[in-house]
């Protein structure tokens, strides 16, 4: 996709605004667009929309307007065939335009500093690609190849590197062809960074082949991560999911101590971690940070990931993290829930942890106590939040435990020694009988216990 070694390059933005979708949903999903472009590089210098029953099937706009985002491009605005009006398409005097951003400029007042890429909130078929890129001079994108570049970028472990390839693969199976801009070479342009092949050289059954060859070096993986976490099957373990940026990574980092990357950017995480909680308690509690979501997530990278979204199924309980100072994170929790749903975790136990309420006003923490009543409110940043998150996750792990009073005999010391790592230990006094404990633990273990004392006498 991009080219790491060029300088930073300008975007113009565009969405398609459908009557299902109202000005707020709309705004949001720019927004987001553009935070996800900034990621990549790009200084967005125009965002704008075009509302219509439903995108245009050549171009998803319609002719002026596909003349208006030209002119950020210094393309010509004008397909081939195109511009001739069918019974389905709605009057262009009726399109009314929306600039977001009112330092974003006007059509009649286009900077003079070119777009080298032109960005749509939505997928973009092979045909619309290529009637876009006649149109405006520059590369073109979707959502999706947006969120694949990213996934390119941050990808670090052995696994991640396999399935963000496999996901652009099949992506950029259908468009390699279909795009004109950037020349013979497949790694020349914005959307198609990836295997480093000529788009001549890189045919469908070479993808195939490549998709077959990376799949069976999943497999491979797959076997010893499920080796990994079959040895886990004994811990307890806590899963945090949710939006991407959303304080998962920070919040791990607090919990356990760990040196896991802590960024504010979008998909700063991709590998999953698993980390012991700290201080270290009875039942030990293993955490896991896992890949981020994010709106209209391509089903491909879902599909290559779901060995990473595992570890969240492998989870006794669930912590949707959200970014409560993000005036979308409902829609963001929604997104998370749907995911969660998706690979079939609906029935795992979960706690909603609303993050980053430092950036919050009295007044919002008065509402989203009101609305989240069972929520757990923090800061990541704030340890005394952190200590009381840990408390809540430490309660949920110990339900089901007894809580007794026994005397070990002398002779017996050596079960003691057993006992600190299948019980928490309140309590200890000597006398002379033996060591007397006040311990708290699950039945099983006085069970073992009992047979452990009667068996020597």
């Amino acid at each position: 996709m991009i080219d790491h070694a060029l300088v930073k390059k300008t975007a113009v933005l565009f969405s398609v605004q459908t009557p299902d979708v109202s000005d707020e949903e709309n705004e949001a999903s720019l927004l987001e667009l553009r935070r996800l472009s900034q990621t990549m590089g790009l200084d967005v210098i125009a965002t704008l929309t075009q509302r219509r029953p439903k995108p245009d099937k050549a171009a998803l706009l319609g002719a002026g307007k596909l003349k208006e985002l030209a002119r950020y491009t210094g393309g010509t605005g004008v397909v081939e065939g195109f511009g001739r009006k069918s019974d389905d398409d709605d009057d262009e005097d009726a399109c009314r335009d929306e600039y977001l951003d009112s330092d974003e400029g006007s059509p009649d007042d286009a900077p003079e500093t070119k777009a080298a890429c032109v960005i749509y909130d939505g997928e973009i078929s092979t045909k619309q690609l290529q009637n876009l890129e006649q149109a405006t001079g520059v590369e073109v994108l979707d959502r999706t190849g947006v969120i694949l570049e990213i996934f390119s970028r941050h990808a670090k472990s052995r696994e991640a590197l396999i399935q963000v390839e496999i996901a652009k693969l099949t992506y950029l199976a259908p468009r390699i062809r279909a795009s004109r801009i950037g020349g013979d070479r497949q790694g020349g342009g914005l959307g198609a960074k990836g295997a480093g092949e000529t788009s001549h050289e890189l045919d469908k059954r070479r993808i195939r082949d490549r998709i077959a060859e990376l799949k069976a070096r999943l497999v491979e993986i797959h076997e010893e991560q499920n080796r990994r976490r079959s040895r886990r099957k004994e811990n307890f373990q806590v899963a945090l999911v949710g939006y991407t940026n959303a304080g998962k990574s920070s919040l791990m980092r607090k919990l356990t101590g760990s040196d896991v990357l802590v960024q504010d950017k979008l998909f700063a995480t991709l590998d999953t971690r698993v980390k012991v909680m700290q201080p270290e308690s009875f039942p030990p509690v293993l955490v896991s940070d896992t890949v981020g979501f994010i709106k209209k997530l391509p089903h491909d990278l879902v599909a290559s990931f779901q060995s990473t979204l595992d570890e969240a199924l492998a989870a006794s309980l669930l912590l949707f993290t959200v970014d409560a100072s993000d005036p979308a994170f409902r829609s963001q929790l929604a997104v998370t829930q749907s995911v969660i749903r998706e690979i079939g975790g609906e029935e795992i136990p979960r706690r909603l942890v609303l993050n980053k309420i430092d950036k919050l006003t009295p007044a919002q923490l008065d509402e989203l106590h009101n609305e989240f009543p069972e929520a757990i409110l923090i800061s990541a940043h704030n340890d005394e939040d952190v200590a009381r998150l840990r408390t809540v996750i430490l309660e949920f792990f110990e339900t089901g435990m007894i809580e007794t009073t026994l005397t070990i005999p002398y002779a017996k010391g050596r079960l003691l020694g057993q006992l600190r790592s299948k019980a928490a230990i309140l309590s200890e006094t000597y006398d002379e009988t033996g060591t007397k404990i006040t311990l708290k633990t699950f039945p099983e273990t006085l069970t073992w216990l009992e047979t452990m004392m009667g068996g020597q006498g």
